[in-house]
């Protein structure tokens, strides 16, 4: 990282007892920083006590990943302006010439894009700090390479800069050889370095960022660090250093961590506030108010730049809560990050908590939640300003190698529990079992493990992005220097290297009146284009009746079902245009590419959204660019008209899905704890399957079903009424208290909580949609993955919460759903909020603790998805199997009998069209139907299933018993010809068939003789290790759309396994040369099992 870069130790060097002199003092700067008990300015300019020059407070662009764009840097300055704050630094990481490559000077082009923003910050006000970062790779010791610096920032100096920055963040503290004959230590050489380019300059606004920049990097201490203690005694007294607080990412700051610092630095810090950075996580977007730092705070400080979110359009509420925290002289004395249970029970529908504030504060006086209503208030406006992007949705974080999205199991020493019970007798269900603690120490481990990820900066960062080379996009340089030139002398090699373009954002806004004011908002009946009917449009839709929670109000379903039909989205595959158009991914590693009007029909993951109609299409760091015009994202009117534009309460919900490092939202709370308490206490509905007219068993199904296959059966409903749990007494009897039936009682609660949840759901839904249709396509793209990654979890949430309400599980169901570390565990959510620990130690947040939830030990593959490259997805519905499907499963199973496809000359005669389904699906629907899931699209066509058996050998037994027999009756052997019947007990696909028969015969000849000569002959291999079955099925068209439909649904049927106790895998079968059914399953996470016995049947599983 600092090495030596080829210069050598003859070059001059700078003797310390010169370069260390400080600048002498102007005799017009002598008055000292506003509000500080110590005199630590000497006068030097950078401390003077007028307005202009006093308190600093604005953004510092320093986050890793892709830049903001030049327009976007230009709209910030406008924003800053109107909120009062007067700074902006340039800093971009992995921006071309920030960092990686200090040395180069900016071409014309470069020149131009860079001096358009100095003048623009100039003329709004702004002062625009330019930032190098030379640490990766600098000699501090070579003349030549301070000569290389200065004539850099003399280059930006003449493009009319007035303020510098050095950053020496990130980079080892280790010197180069050379460095180590002239300097005692690191930090005489940064500061031999750093007093030389400021006297250079002649620049009184200067910031300095050390190595050790907070409290947790210091060696060994604040007070006892050497580096530290140097920087405060040698570095030029007006020069101001930039300081992150206690850890990189801080979620305190106290006057008593201020104070420590100021002592040693013998300055106020700058605070290099890192409270709303995401570049460490691509799950995370912060979108809660300024919080953890008192205003009292601001006498003692130089000032404070926030360093938010890589979304530029999601850093309203960041930037916007600073700037009234720094107008403000006290707070409310109350913590934000109070008692996530206090929180839940006491805010009320505004979003504070009771008693948290008096009923009308003073204008100087701070509270976070009034603080993010007013930003709210300001936001809201930019939904409806109508603004164009193109290209693919990319994230704009840097790739991040280890990918985590739970936190795995492990069990603690402090409970006696394992992770999954064993054992099959019903245990006490009211009783609550422990839950796992949390071991510091893991923690600790962990966090290491992700700071070496996340913090530790490349050498050669890959790809280098170039932000000064277009006014709406970022690109990367069409070459780069070849290293390997310079050392090779022998030999003819290029000069430069080549690199593809990286293309990012074009974002343009249309036409306005005035570009120094935000629009208003659009009025609601202005018939945009966003709002004509899209009659292509799919959508997933509500099948029972919300309950509404809090503030936000839901249509009754019936509404939404007919709400739905007209405002769907659809993955539209509109005619490609004249001229091709390249896909332009906006991110590191991206990993999706899609231009505007050429969306493809084949994602590797999108969302398989749950419960409610919702066109989940809302952004993600902002690539995918779709014109506001385009018809797969125009929605219809909605039917009331009430509910089609995007309200200050939707954004109070996204803002608590999303809010701050340390901290959960109120809404974000309110769905874990109601997800857990149902979970937890769903064997209040286990008594419903001892009532025989509640049982879902062969033995409640009539003959017919089991030789007709496709009747139509009245089968309960998937979400069932609260009436219903009255309908036959437990095993021991009712418990009656004080005449109450408690178990009547206890599933009427778990219904109601249960619609509860379900409609929050829902309402995060609509919010998803909402954005997706929302006039400023910036502002989409730079929301959608996040919405998006919510709206997935849920959706399998939801499903399992459905399930449940089937009452299909054992009685000790507790058992085995417990036992992983999640939000409940103890000590878990203490140390979350804690902020003792980086937040990357809990990497994926909301997200992820939603994940963790599901009973699954081993399917953390099953979470990984990918951003989908359009926000105009089609979106699907889960739930349980009923009776009333048989017929449609049927179909599906004929549909995709043939490598995916339809099966071809599939035969018509009505003694045979169901024979292909009675053999592969029948025996589940008919004997396991508990462990059927379906999936729905918007028009509640079902496109796809998932079944399972809990038991192989029990399943194959109760086939030869009863499901057999019934088939040799349906499919007697007379329905083959004559010559076939006669040789029947020879296995035809052993005997060969002719040339010309077709599949369709073949298939129809072996499935009859599979009945009649069926053989309960499963491997022992295969049971002893994977005893469950699973056979899943999905019309081809809809999976080539959308791959994870099938992991979503497989992931609720192994919860719903979970749930009976299985500890084992489970298994697929089938046959060895069927490719399409391989590749399906081993997306899936299926392997081969190796087994003794010679079959053509293979059989794969996995562990969950």
């Amino acid at each position: 990282m600092a090495e030596a870069t080829g210069e050598t130790p003859s070059e001059t060097a700078h003797p310390e007892d010169i370069v260390l002199q400080e600048k002498v003092e102007s005799p017009q700067a002598s008055s000292t920083a506003p509000g500080t008990t110590n005199d630590v300015s000497n006068g030097e300019p950078a401390n003077t006590s007028s307005s202009a020059d006093g308190f600093i407070c604005g953004v510092v662009e320093g986050f890793y990943g892709r830049p903001w764009t030049t327009e976007q840097r230009k709209d910030l300055f406008r924003k800053l302006k109107q909120w009062g704050m007067d700074s902006y630094i340039y800093a971009p990481k992995d921006d071309y010439k920030h960092r990686a490559y200090w040395r180069e000077l900016y071409t014309v082009e470069e020149a131009d894009h860079l001096t358009g923003l100095i003048t623009a910050a100039h003329e709004q006000g702004i002062n625009f700090y330019y930032a190098l970062s030379p640490g990766l790779d600098i000699t501090y010791s070579s003349s030549k390479e301070v000569a290389t610096l200065k004539r850099k920032l003399d280059q930006v100096s003449q493009f009319g800069c007035k303020a510098f920055a050095l950053l020496f963040d990130d980079i080892e503290p280790e010197m180069s050889k050379p460095d180590k004959e002239v300097f005692q230590s690191f930090a005489y050489a940064q500061v031999s370095v750093t007093n030389e380019i400021y006297n250079h300059l002649n620049c009184p606004r200067f910031l300095f960022c050390p190595t050790q920049y907070c409290s947790s990097r210091a060696v060994p201490t604040v007070k006892q660090s050497e580096y530290l203690n140097t920087l405060g005694s040698k570095l030029v007294k007006a020069i101001d250093v930039l300081w992150t607080g206690p850890k990189v990412i801080s979620k305190l700051l106290t006057v008593e961590c201020i104070e420590e610092i100021t002592d040693v630095l013998k300055r106020p810090p700058v605070i290099w506030d890192n409270l709303h950075a995401n570049d460490y996580d691509q799950k995370r977007v912060f979108l809660g108010p300024y919080s953890g730092r008192s205003p009292e705070l601001i006498p003692l400080l130089r000032g404070v730049v926030t360093n938010p979110n890589c979304e530029f359009h999601a850093n309203a509420i960041a930037i916007q809560t600073l700037a009234f925290w720094s107008k403000c002289s006290a707070d409310t004395k109350i913590s934000s990050s109070i008692s996530s249970d206090i929180k839940l029970e006491t805010e009320n529908e505004q979003g504070i908590c009771e008693g948290d504030a008096p009923a009308f504060l003073s204008e100087n006086v701070y509270h976070p939640r009034l603080a993010l209503k007013n930003a709210i208030a300001n936001w809201l406006p930019e939904f409806f300003e109508e603004k164009e992007a193109w290209g693919p949705i990319t994230k704009p974080q840097p790739a991040v190698t280890m990918v985590m999205p739970i936190i795995p199991i492990i069990p603690s020493v402090n409970t006696c529990m394992t992770l999954t019970s064993t054992s099959t007798t019903t245990t006490t269900t009211s009783t609550v079992l422990p839950m796992p603690e949390v071991n510091p120490t893991q923690l600790q481990m962990f966090a290491e493990v992700c700071s070496t990820v996340t913090n530790v900066a490349e050498a050669l960062p890959n790809p280098i992005m170039n932000s000064l080379v277009s006014a709406t996009k970022v690109v990367t340089n069409e070459s780069l220097p070849n290293p390997v030139a310079a050392a090779v002398n022998n030999m003819a090699i290029p000069s430069t290297i080549p690199i593809s373009s990286i293309p990012v954002p074009m974002l343009n806004m249309k036409t306005s009146d005035n570009d120094d004011e935000l629009p208003a908002c659009v009025d609601a009946s202005s018939g945009d284009d966003m709002d004509k009917p899209s009659r292509d449009d799919k959508m997933m839709t509500v099948s029972e009746e919300p309950i509404p929670v809090g503030p936000l109000q839901q249509p009754p379903a019936d509404q939404m079902v007919e709400e739905d039909d007209k405002t769907d989205v659809v993955f539209s595959s509109a005619s490609p245009p004249a001229a091709p158009v390249i896909p332009e991914p906006m991110e590191c590693g991206s990993n999706l590419t899609s231009p505007k009007h050429q969306l493809k029909t084949h994602f590797d993951d999108i969302i398989m959204s749950e419960t409610t109609s919702v066109s989940i299409a809302v952004t993600c760091s902002g690539t995918m660019q779709v014109e506001s015009s385009d018809t797969s994202l125009e929605m219809a009117e909605d039917k009331n008209g009430q509910d089609k534009d995007i309200t200050a309460a939707d954004l109070m919900l996204l803002c608590d899905l999303f809010y701050l490092p340390f901290e959960h939202g109120s809404k974000a709370l309110q769905l874990l704890a109601e997800f857990f308490w149902l979970r937890n206490n769903a064997y209040v509905l286990s008594q419903r399957s001892n009532n025989p007219r509640k049982q879902r068993t062969a033995s409640g199904t009539s003959m017919s079903s089991l030789v007709g296959g496709a009747g139509t059966h009245a089968g309960p409903s998937n979400a069932p009424s609260t009436d219903d749990i009255s309908e036959g007494p437990s095993e021991g009897g009712p418990v009656v208290l004080e005449g109450r039936d408690l178990s009547k009682c206890d599933a009427q609660e778990w219904f109601r909580r249960s619609a509860s949840f379900q409609s929050l759901c829902q309402n995060i839904f609509q919010l998803t949609k909402k954005i997706a249709r929302c006039a400023n396509k910036e502002m989409c793209y730079d929301l959608f993955s996040y919405v998006w990654d919510i709206a997935g979890v849920l959706s399998l949430l939801s499903a399992f919460v459905k399930w449940l309400a089937m009452g299909n599980f054992p009685a000790n169901i507790n058992s085995n759903t417990q036992g992983g570390y999640t939000w409940f565990s103890k000590g878990w959510k203490e140390t979350f909020m804690s902020g003792d620990q980086e937040p990357w130690v809990f990497r994926g947040g909301l997200v992820a603790d939603l994940q963790r939830l599901i009973p699954l030990d081993a399917g953390n593959d099953l979470f990984l998805y990918k951003t989908p490259e359009t926000s105009a997805v089609n979106v699907y519905t889960m739930r349980p199997y009923t009776f009333s499907d048989e017929a449609a499963l049927y179909e599906i199973c004929h549909r995709t009998a043939q490598d995916g496809d339809a099966l071809q000359d599939r035969p018509t005669e009505a003694q045979l069209e169901q024979l292909i389904a009675d053999r592969y699906l029948g025996p589940f629907l008919t004997m396991a139907p508990e462990f059927c899931m379906v999936i729905e699209d918007h028009n509640e066509q079902l496109v796809g299933y998932a079944c399972a058996a809990l038991d192989t050998k029990t399943f194959i037994r109760n086939m030869e018993q009863c499901w057999i027999p019934e088939m040799c009756l349906k499919y007697p052997l007379s329905l083959l010809p004559a010559a076939e019947t006669e040789s029947v007990a020879t296995d035809p696909r052993e005997s060969g068939t002719s040339g010309g028969e077709g599949r369709a015969a073949q298939m129809v000849r072996d499935s009859i003789y599979y009945f009649h000569n069926f053989q309960n002959d499963y491997p022992a291999a295969v049971l002893s290790k994977h005893p469950s079955l699973l056979c899943c099925r999905i019309l081809k068209d809809y999976l080539l759309e959308d791959e994870t439909i099938s992991k979503r649904v497989v992931t609720v049927l192994l919860a719903a396994l979970r749930c009976y106790g299985t500890t084992g895998g489970i298994h697929v079968c089938i046959n060895r040369n069927d490719r399409f059914l391989f590749q399906f399953y081993a997306k899936l996470g299926f392997v081969e099992i190796p087994h003794t016995e010679t079959d053509t049947s293979m059989y794969l599983g996995r562990n969950f």
